[in-house]
């Protein structure tokens, strides 16, 4: 996969992704609060959203896909969840009233306890990293596409490939 197609695939997983893991751990978070306080017990519908939800956002901090997925979903993530601080010095960032019952419960849970920016900032940091940003090394397509392949040394050790040779630390005769 070319680099310029990486990174197109990475935007569209970086705009389509982070408002799932929004929603999927407001929503998780509320239910299994809400349900806890309410009949004391536990919602399994809330801990299989908050698990699939943990996978997207592991996806997002650890694939090669492209690192603007997850800057994208860093910064998404990062802003909503400095909306409550900001709402401490004055300002009102965003109506809760249009999140329905249980996802503005998760959103004020989530928020308020500072996981929701913690998250968006170790998604930001996991797309600083230089290596996340180059592609796979282009010398195998070349050589791939000229026809050209490297010849293993002549003068070395025969390479043995069985499995009676995978544990030997050098070459015996």
């Amino acid at each position: 996969m070319s680099n310029g197609a990486r990174h197109a695939l990475g935007v569209v997983a970086g705009l389509l992704l982070p408002p799932l893991v929004a929603a999927g751990l407001w929503y998780g978070t509320g239910d299994l609060t809400l349900q806890l306080q309410q009949s004391f017990r536990i919602s399994w519908v809330a801990v299989g959203v908050l698990a699939a939800t943990a996978v997207v956002l592991a996806f997002l901090l650890g694939s090669r896909l492209s690192p603007v997925a997850s800057l994208l979903g860093g910064l998404l993530l990062a802003a909503a969840g400095v909306m409550p601080f900001a709402e401490l010095l004055g300002a009102r960032p965003l109506p809760l009233d249009l999140l329905p019952g249980v996802m503005r419960s998760g959103f004020t849970t989530v928020t308020a306890s500072g996981l929701q920016a913690v998250l968006g900032v170790a998604l930001v940091v996991a797309s600083l990293f230089p290596s996340r940003w180059r592609g796979r090394p282009a010398a195998r397509d070349e050589a791939q596409e000229t026809g050209w392949e490297a010849e293993p040394a002549p003068y070395g050790p025969p390479s043995y490939s069985g499995p009676e040779d995978s544990t030997r630390p050098m070459f015996r005769p």
